[in-house]
This record gives C-alpha cells, structure tokens and sequence, in this order.
C-alpha cells in the first residue's frame, strides 16, 4: 500500500479512536456528576446506539450513490463537531437529550464512511486493515489512559475541553483524506435486501447484535461500576487500555488465526470466552487480579470477533453495497444490540445491582452462540480470510 495514503488512514483511525477513547470510559462518569440516575444515563449514552440504526445507512446510501466517500466524512465530522460545542450550555436531561440526539447522527457516521473508504482503498493496492485499525486501538489507549490521571486531577469537567479540542483536530484530518475510486462487482445488479434477507446474512447480523448487546452494558457502565466500588479515575482508564492492547495483539496476529481456523470458528470461540468474561465481571469486581484477567479478553470479545464478523460482512456485500453493508453492519449490531444493552443494562443497574448486571449481560453472547453455530453455513471460499486481514 501506497505509505502516504497508509499514514493518513492511520492517523485519521487514530484521532478517531482517540475521541472514543476519552468518550466512552469517562462520559458516563461525566452525566453521573450532572446527578444523573443509571437509567437516564443508559438512555443518553444509548442514543449514539439508536443514532448507528439509521444515520450510518442514509450517509452509506449518500456514499454509494454518490461515490464521494470522503466529502461526506468531512460534513458528518464538521456538524459533529458543531454539536458538540451545545453540550457547553446543555443542562438538564431533555437539553443534554436534544444535543446528544444530534451529536449522535453525525459522530456515528463518520466512521462506517471512513470504513467503507479504508476498504475500498485496499481493494485497489493490497494493504492491510488489521495494520490500519490498530493505529485506532493505539489512539483509544492513549486517551484512556492520559485522560484518566488528567481528571483525577482536574476534575471530569476537564473532559468537556479535551474532547472539544479532539474533535477540532479530527475535522482538521478530514480534508486529508483522498476519494477511492469503487470496481463494480458482479453482484451489483442484486437489490440489498435481496443480500440481507439471505439466512446466512440474517444469522450473522442477529449473532453479531446479541454480542454487542452485552458490550453496550459494558462500554456505558462499567466505568461507574467501577468507581462505584472504589476504583480512581487513573485505574480505570489503565484498565480500560488493558482491553485495547489486547486488541492490537489480536489485530496482528489475525492473518495468521485467521489462515488456520475457519471465520466461523473464530466467531464461536470469541462468543464463548465473552460468556465467561462477563460472569468474571460480575462476580470478582474487587478482585484487580480478575479484573485484568477478563479485560484481556476484550481481544476476543471485540478483537476477533470484529475481525471475523467484518471479514463475513465483506463476503456478502460487495461492489456498489459495500458501504451499505457495512452501515448495515454497524446499524444492526452496533445500534440494535448496543440500544438494547445500554438501555436495559441501566434499569438494570438501578435496580439490581451491577455484580447482577453484568452477570445476566452474559446471557447475550451464550445465545449468540447458538445463534452463528446453528445459523451461519459459510462456502468453502467464505471460511477463510480473502480480504482485508491477510
């Protein structure tokens, strides 16, 4: 792959992730210093999820239709960013709610665009997604980390600032990035939902949304979970980053999981060992040792399974649907499942508890087990990795 075009991808991933890295861990701990209760806090973090159903398919259909990927990622990043500049002078739930609403439509976006032109890109000069992505994983850890000892010291409303200046510099970042030019395909001529209504293709999508199910409890809460049981601002962001470095290792070595097991088997194995990480959260949250010890497996229950899922997702949808595909993807997994975990996970935690929580969000991914195993038939072809990951 062309270095330059490689260095402004990585980059763009970076200052990406590096928004979501202060975001995630900290927004919550944020709303919860407003004297919001779990269950407002489960509807505000949720409408970035409600946001991922729709927005990412209109902007992936804009994309699609238009061809100019890149212009769109400059719009969604710029109004982003206007729309975070009202959290300033938002207050109280309805005016946090309206602002956050439009924050969403945007910031979801950006991403499934800035995908589908990463892919698009390596189609035509034989790069590598995995080497791109982790620039991603890299940005995540270091705003995790960095912000949590900051606002230890500072105070949570420090993060009001850095996110602001972040997504500065990520508008900035957008005017880098070069168009691509779409092959066609052969498949062109089939309608998208001709392609989505496929059992393979609905199995996939329900097996991916029930993972990310659990993983919406998880990036809404756990951060109040753990400050609630005594944890500082600086361990939480190092266990955050624990999770993300475990990803980068899995991110590099995919190629080679991937070229001795089957996308399916993957799959199952990322499914399995999530059951397992979410009981051990639930069940030893004062146990640092177990703690770290179920935050490495965020290289299977994210790492591998979005390395493998995204892999399958290119399988079905190619040609002039791969930006669909992919906004689809992110709508069906990332907005439905993270919905339905982020909302019900903050009734839950209001009124069970968090150990309760956490171990009943590992009924999500027991099912999506028997969701992929007994769904998803891939074709020989389909099994291995062809794509991005080699």
């Amino acid at each position: 792959m062309h270095s330059n075009l490689h260095f402004k991808l990585s980059r763009f991933y970076f200052i990406y992730y590096f928004f979501v890295g202060a975001f995630v861990p900290y927004w919550g701990l944020y709303l919860k210093s407003e004297q919001f209760s779990p269950a407002d806090i489960g509807i505000l973090m949720s409408l970035f999820q409600i946001s991922r159903i729709f927005a990412p398919n209109f902007w992936g259909w804009l994309a699609d239709h238009t061809g100019k990927r890149a212009q769109w990622i400059k719009l969604t990043a710029f109004l982003g960013l206007c729309g975070f500049t009202a959290v300033f002078w938002a207050h109280g739930f309805y005016w946090l709610f309206f602002v956050m609403a439009a924050l969403s439509l945007f910031t979801s976006s950006t991403l499934p665009l800035a995908e589908s032109l990463t892919l698009a890109h390596l189609a035509t000069t034989n790069g590598h997604y995995s080497r791109i992505r982790m620039w991603g994983s890299l940005g995540f850890i270091a705003a995790s980390v960095v912000l949590g000892y900051l606002i230890d010291f500072t105070g949570i409303k420090s993060l009001l600032w850095f996110l602001l200046a972040v997504q500065i510099m990520l508008f900035a970042l957008t005017h880098t990035l070069p168009d691509a030019k779409v092959e066609p395909h052969a498949h062109d001529h089939f309608s998208i939902w001709q392609v989505i209504k496929q059992p393979n293709v609905l199995a996939l999508l329900i097996g991916c949304a029930l993972m990310v199910t659990a993983h919406g409890v998880l990036y809404n809460f756990y951060s109040i979970y753990l400050s609630d049981h005594g944890y500082s601002k600086g361990m939480i962001g190092l266990l955050w980053a624990v999770g993300v470095i475990c990803e980068i290792g899995i991110f590099m070595l995919m190629p080679k999981i991937m070229a001795r097991y089957s996308l399916k088997t993957i799959m199952l194995i990322s499914l399995l060992l999530a059951v397992v990480r979410f009981v051990m959260i639930g069940v030893a949250v004062d146990n640092i040792v177990l703690l770290v010890l179920a935050q490495t497996l965020h290289a299977a229950t994210f790492g591998s399974f979005h390395a493998g899922s995204v892999e399958v997702i290119t399988h079905f949808f190619k040609g002039r649907h791969q930006a669909k595909g992919q906004a689809i993807y992110n709508s069906v997994a990332y907005g439905i499942g993270g919905t339905i975990g982020g909302v019900a996970g903050g009734y839950a935690l209001q009124y069970i508890g968090g150990e309760k929580t956490f171990m009943l969000a590992a009924i999500f991914p027991l099912l999506g087990l028997l969701v992929i195993g007994l769904g998803l038939k891939l074709t020989h072809n389909q099994q291995g990795s062809q794509g991005m990951f080699r």
